[in-house]
């Protein structure tokens, strides 16, 4: 899954896709501990999702924080005012 694709969703799609993508690792480690994987590269790419997945949830996280405190008056203008 491509960083433009999962920018496209909601933030609970990303979460529901997130537990998916972890639901899906468990079972590959699984099966990995138990001698029965094939594709190994497939660990790998699993890996790559989740932190793709957790970066863009963070990018609207921090993108939420910063209109947020745009919104508020800072401290300084308010003393200035005064």
């Amino acid at each position: 899954m491509q960083a433009q694709e999962i920018r496209m969703l909601s933030t609970e799609e990303i979460k529901t896709r997130l537990d998916e993508t972890y639901q899906s690792l468990f079972r590959l480690r699984f099966d990995w501990a138990a001698g029965q994987l094939e594709d190994n590269n497939r660990v790998c790419v699993i890996k790559r999702d989740v932190a793709r997945l957790k970066t863009v949830l963070r990018e609207r996280e921090i993108a939420a924080v910063m209109v947020q405190s745009a919104d508020e008056p800072s401290a300084i203008e308010t003393e200035a005012s005064s």
